[in-house]
């Protein structure tokens, strides 16, 4: 089965953060429960709504630290 965008709900995206944040696995919303495996499992399925919703399926951008030299020290 293939999900579309349109298959996630804000619903279901606040209620697996609410999950997530309250450290708990197991996910209700609109009369549904799901049991994720881990809360790496649950954060996967954040990020891969988010994802969705943004409009994108390559992974999210890393920020890094940028570091500068003058050469003269």
């Amino acid at each position: 089965m293939v999900l579309k965008m349109t298959d996630w709900t804000e619903t279901e995206l606040s209620a697996l953060r609410r999950a997530y944040a309250s450290g708990t696995t197991r996910v209700s919303y609109d009369g549904k429960s799901v049991d994720y495996g881990s809360a790496e499992d649950l954060l996967a399925r954040i990020r891969t709504i988010e994802r969705a919703i943004a409009g994108t399926t390559r992974p999210l951008p890393v920020a890094g630290l940028a570091g500068f030299s003058r050469g003269d020290r």
